[in-house]
């Protein structure tokens, strides 16, 4: 995993403070604050000194009382000589950027121009040892960028970037172009010679956007950029305030989804309460729920997947090549066997749904958004799903959600899955042809390309027609389907074990879901 995953940084916003490994870069001071080692900077100096107290360290209470440890100073207070002028105050800075790599210090934007480069003229100077060694620094210009505000509309200023590099500097993935500038907004993520070099993430001060959020979820979390939304909800970066690790924040609406009603109506379904036992579900291929905040909306905060969605991988590949679609499906099938052992049916289950742990071909993927019918309501839930029903069961179309249903449904999403990743194309479809979604899925007539699946085994399509049955007591349990000749021996489980992860914490996890097979 990169460095980004556990930036430690301090906090943007709040009294809190987190520390950041590599040093925080004033330039209003000159001065470079670093925790482990000594460098220079074109402005200042550098010293090693610690960190501010934290604060369960001040020297006062929380209720702003004395404590017991206090010391109270006998001295009088100095005074100010009359011909002695008052400091001029620091200026409060508009923008800050948080590094993402070790060897970039923090910068507290206070000036309105600054340049960055290997260039000792940059304001920010990259000339950290540690910086110096690695493969990209080569690629950096003596001036690759600056960054700088001026006055706009109604006397606000717009910040903005401007690239004069020869290897290109990236705002968002988009090239910003040599002699080019973009506007800098808030969350901005910025990249250096690639698009995937990401350094820095801009925090623009002068947005106070964080208060539209409880203030219990704010005393935990820094709120940053939207990762994505959907019919269930929208889905936000955002940073531990202690650790100042990456996590993923969904946000429910309440109202949109009349769950207060049904709750009134239904007094069983207590959020919370289905959501402690949410957090205790622990499996390496489940993504984790680590908090929840019950406010106007409901906020799960939960662990971040970097490696993006199912989804986006089939489309950009086309389609998946076998070996990889049996590692992921592999993994798909232990993941939602271990739900249905916990008695809970996802009923959402589909490659938007199917997170990945990194870029890499062989990874470890995640199940998310199991249990929403929990927290939604069974009926809003239903309500939600059916109005793309590509991956949803015969007999859940035929009710509507309204007759009882079992597990069965989810071995059903898993074969549409399947069939999607080795094809590239939805088994039921509209397109090019006249018979309605729903009469396509409820008779089970899936679109078959035959020159397409010629590149397929007969043992994948064999495992695609099984979990594909429209009766549900013939359909393939996820038992049936991991002692599918397709699945054995356990290839897939090899690759697990021999698959090479970014970091410690993925290959731990790799061998943990081989582990339970």
């Amino acid at each position: 995993m990169s460095r980004e995953t556990d930036v430690e940084c301090q906090q943007s916003h709040g009294s809190g403070a987190c520390s950041q490994s590599q040093g925080t870069f004033s330039q209003s001071q000159g001065i470079s604050s670093q925790t482990h080692g000594s460098s220079s900077h074109s402005q200042g100096t550098s010293s090693s000194t610690s960190t501010a107290p934290t604060s369960s360290q001040s020297s006062h209470s929380s209720s702003g009382t004395l404590s017991s440890l206090d010391t109270v100073s006998t001295q009088e207070l100095c005074s100010i000589p009359e011909d002695q002028e008052p400091e001029e105050p620091v200026p409060a800075p508009w923008a800050r950027l948080w590094a993402l790599q070790d060897g970039f210090p923090n910068l507290e934007c206070v000036n309105d121009n600054y340049w960055f480069g290997r260039d000792r003229s940059c304001e920010y100077c990259f000339d950290e040892p540690l910086l110096k060694r690695t493969d990209k620094y080569r690629t950096y210009s003596k001036k690759h960028f600056r960054i700088f505000r001026e006055m706009g509309p109604k006397n606000s200023y717009i910040a903005y970037i401007e690239d004069h590099s020869g290897n290109g500097t990236f705002v968002n993935r988009e090239l910003v172009g040599k002699g080019r500038r973009l506007p800098l907004n808030n969350n901005s993520e910025i990249a250096l010679s690639v698009w995937s070099n990401k350094v820095f993430v801009f925090f623009d001060l002068t947005v106070d956007d964080q208060s539209v959020y409880p203030k219990e979820l704010r005393d935990e979390y820094i709120m940053s950029k939207t990762l994505g939304s959907g019919a269930c909800g929208e889905v936000k970066l955002a940073f531990e305030r202690k650790t100042c690790k990456k996590v993923a924040i969904k946000i429910i609406s309440k109202r949109k989804f009349a769950i207060g009603s049904e709750r009134e109506a239904d007094p069983a379904l207590d959020v919370e309460t289905e959501i402690e036992i949410l957090k205790k579900l622990n499996h390496p291929c489940i993504i984790k729920i680590k908090d929840f905040f019950d406010a106007e909306d409901y906020y799960i905060v939960l662990e971040l997947m970097e490696g993006g969605e199912l989804f986006d991988r089939v489309v950009g590949n086309k389609r998946l090549k076998e070996a990889t679609c049996k590692l992921y499906f592999y993994q798909m099938l232990l993941a939602v066997q271990y739900l249905h052992e916990n008695g809970i049916i996802h009923r959402d289950l589909k490659p938007e749904n199917v997170l990945l742990s990194s870029q890499k071909e062989d990874c470890l993927i995640k199940i998310t958004d199991f249990g929403q019918s929990k927290i939604l309501g069974e009926t809003s839930l239903m309500r939600t799903l059916c109005g793309t029903p590509t991956y949803l069961a015969p007999e859940v179309l035929n009710s509507f959600g309204t007759a009882g249903y079992n597990r069965a449904v989810d071995c059903w999403s898993l074969g549409v899955i399947l069939f999607i990743c080795l094809s590239g194309y939805p088994p039921f479809s509209e397109h090019k042809t006249q018979v309605p979604l729903k009469d396509q899925i409820t008779s089970g007539k899936f679109n078959f390309i035959p020159e397409v699946w010629a590149e397929v085994s007969e043992k994948a399509l064999d495992l695609v027609k099984k979990l594909l049955m429209v009766d549900p007591k013939v359909r393939f349990t996820t038992e049936e389907a991991l002692r599918h000749p397709w699945l054995q021996p356990s290839t897939s489980r090899k690759r697990l074990l021999e698959g090479e992860a970014e970091d410690a914490d993925t290959t731990k996890r790799l061998a943990m879901c081989a582990a339970v097979s």
